[in-house]
């Protein structure tokens, strides 16, 4: 309750606040913003949400998008004066300043009081005020907890429950999760009670494809799929002329390491997206095998027990390598 009640006497008149989310944003880091801008609105207060880089067009229709400022170049001296401005800035969805890149250096120098909300293993310390629950399934899920513990559930409307839901229906895998727990339901009950729309959020967000991005994932299913049976593992290595060849847009690759951990027996399952300037890749596990750590120790990332990232400097074709050239020290956890 401390936290709450600081939070309360910092927003009890109105503010000048900024919301910044991780680099290349899904539904719950988007979602959890503009959920929250939304909330913070009501009370009187003058929002931001500046995110540091772009995201997936199937993430447009979110009530507040047409205000959210996309970091860049262009965008660069705004986004610094707005930042300096501020008397309040949410950090939602990302636990350390790197994972914002240029805006990092930018919210760490202002001055103005940080409050943190997320859901990932070993936080930060940069923030004044943390809303830190690594057992919840969201970032969405942990927003609406605060504004319940602010007793002002109530001020959560259709626009901004639709976002929250967003959030909370992708990073539980449609409610198939572990995380998926009795609060969640209960989460969603109120949401829904709001009045939302959950055939379409799942249209906007699943049923939203367009022609290139499906031939893509066939052609990535077909001819990219490698299973290491040995080691229960399977994993998808992208090269950057491939992303060309199909016209990748952001969010095209979201996902596709799910598929690889779907195919039966398989228990770790990797994906590796050449971004020229460096491989970036996503982990996802099942059961006791930390993804988590396994980032954590080889490829300088992290995230959550099951689903986690990374990063190599490596070229692409080495990145793998030295990933499959780790297996064999996994074994006990990939094939008990």
């Amino acid at each position: 309750m401390q936290q709450i009640n600081a939070l309360k006497e910092l927003l009890a008149t109105p503010k000048k606040i900024m919301i910044t989310t991780h680099h290349k944003p899904d539904a719950d880091a988007l979602g959890s913003s503009l959920g929250l801008a939304g909330y913070l609105k009501k009370k009187g207060h003058q929002v931001q949400v500046i995110t540091p880089s772009d995201y997936p067009s199937f993430l447009n229709w979110m009530s507040g998008n047409e205000d959210v400022l996309v970091y860049g170049p262009k965008t660069d001296a705004k986004a610094r004066q707005i930042t300096q401005e501020a008397d309040v800035i949410f950090c939602l969805d990302f636990n350390h300043l790197g994972r914002i890149n240029e805006l990092g250096e930018y919210v760490r120098v202002a001055p103005a009081t940080k409050v943190l909300i997320d859901h990932h293993l070993q936080p930060d310390t940069f923030a004044d005020i943390m809303f830190s629950d690594i057992t919840a399934a969201a970032t969405c899920e942990i927003v609406f907890d605060v504004i319940r513990l602010m007793g002002e559930e109530h001020l959560i409307d259709v626009p901004m429950g639709e976002c929250l839901y967003a959030g909370i229906v992708t990073d539980t895998g449609s409610f198939r999760h572990a995380s998926t727990t009795r609060n969640v339901h209960l989460i969603i009950a109120d949401l829904l009670q709001t009045g939302i729309d959950i055939c379409k959020i799942h249209r906007n967000i699943y049923d939203s494809y367009s022609e290139k991005r499906l031939r893509f994932l066939g052609y990535v299913l077909k001819d990219k799929l490698q299973v290491v049976r040995e080691y229960n593992t399977a994993y998808i290595a992208v090269t950057a002329q491939e992303l060309k060849d199909y016209d990748s847009q952001t969010g095209d690759t979201e996902g596709l390491v799910n598929f690889a951990l779907s195919i039966e027996g398989v228990r770790f399952a990797a994906l590796f997206i050449d971004r020229t300037e460096a491989v970036k890749i996503s982990f996802r596990s099942v059961g006791d095998i930390s993804v988590n750590e396994f980032a954590r120790n080889h490829f300088e990332g992290g995230g959550h027990k099951n689903a986690a990232g990374g990063i190599s400097y490596l070229p692409l074709v080495d990145t793998v390598e030295k990933f499959v050239d780790l297996l064999p020290l996994y074994a006990p956890q990939l094939t008990k």
